[in-house]
């Protein structure tokens, strides 16, 4: 290694601001959380591409008519010269699909399966997100009051927290619904039914978030940072709210994603059942109960609902889990 020679004279030494500054002489320049997790996450292909499905699907939801008009016909025009009267399947080939029906014919009364499909996730997309928040709320107020209180509080909201892990929501959600007046708080048809699935999966999901949060506060309430809050003579209420939650905003966007299709799941599992959303509003789950009833005769109407709720709870599990590593630095990604 060659020894530093100091140059003297007319020329001058480099200086320490000039080396910092780089060939180009740009300026360094600090990066925030979020421009390093959105780095972490670019790298992350395979959650790229479930984010940009995610996408997709919501913007296929919000834009329904607009894209059932261009590449499709309502969902509930039936089509009957275009269904055999013998089987009951389409005329043509590959369950009549073409340029007209994107996915084909529903066998028996000839509706429109792309529609249905692109309907259909209003249904399933509204229920997971809607239900995802009411979860999300109750379960970060319980969940951070647990974790910061400690003590009997902790205590109660934990034993609050098995009860409501332990409860037979499928039954329960099948009693209620089965049950439901035809008109009841303003709502009626498959507006109530809606409303009522959104609460009851919200109100029994939220124990799972509670949890996350509950943990993740006991060990905040001991930072520095709050302990500086409170010798600075600040209340609870704002060391929950302004120091303690703002910290929590990872881990419960990433547990959100997560428990999105698993609400989607349960809305589909509901419906199938028998007891979601009724006909002939699309849903994802009362289709694949038709497509049971006909399968022999239209093998395809089972795959095209299972697939789509295949390929949304993939996407939403997939960027869940790079939404997950971009936000966590320990990982190794």
């Amino acid at each position: 290694m060659t020894a530093p020679i100091e140059v003297t004279g007319s020329e001058t030494q480099a200086q320490p601001d000039a080396v910092l500054e780089g060939i180009e002489g740009k300026a360094i320049q600090g990066r925030s959380l979020g421009q390093i997790a959105w780095l972490r996450l670019k790298r992350d292909k395979v959650a790229l591409a479930g984010g940009i499905i995610v996408i997709l699907l919501i913007l296929m939801a919000i834009f329904a008519p607009l894209v059932v008009k261009l590449l499709g016909h309502p969902p509930n025009e039936f089509h009957q010269d275009l269904i055999d009267p013998t089987l009951g399947g389409p005329t043509s080939s590959l369950g009549g699909m073409n340029g007209d029906f994107l996915l084909g014919l529903e066998p028996g009364n000839g509706r429109d399966l792309f529609s249905r499909i692109v309907y259909g996730a209003r249904v399933s997309l509204l229920v997971g997100f809607m239900a995802t928040l009411v979860a999300v709320v109750i379960g970060t107020v319980l969940g951070v009051v647990a974790g910061y209180f400690g003590g009997w509080v902790d205590w109660v909201i934990a034993r609050l927290m098995d009860i409501f892990l332990a409860f037979p929501l499928l039954m329960f959600s099948i009693a209620v619904v089965g049950v439901l007046p035809d008109k009841w708080l303003g709502l009626e048809g498959n507006g109530l039914r809606m409303a009522i699935l959104i609460f009851i999966i919200g109100f029994f999901s939220w124990p799972y978030i509670g949890r996350i949060v509950r943990g993740q506060t006991i060990s905040l309430r001991e930072r520095e940072f709050v302990d500086a809050a409170r010798s600075m003579g600040a209340r609870s209420p704002y060391i929950l709210f302004r120091e303690i939650l703002p910290n929590l905003v990872a881990p419960i966007l990433v547990y959100s994603t997560l428990l999105i299709p698993t609400n989607i799941l349960f809305e589909a599992a509901l419906s199938f059942l028998g007891v979601g959303i009724s006909p002939p509003t699309p849903a994802w789950g009362s289709m694949l109960t038709d497509a049971i009833r006909t399968y022999q005769i239209a093998p395809y109407f089972v795959v095209i609902p299972g697939m789509a709720i295949f390929i949304t709870v993939m996407a939403f599990n997939l960027f869940g889990d790079g939404l997950r590593d971009a936000l966590d630095p320990r990982s190794n990604r």
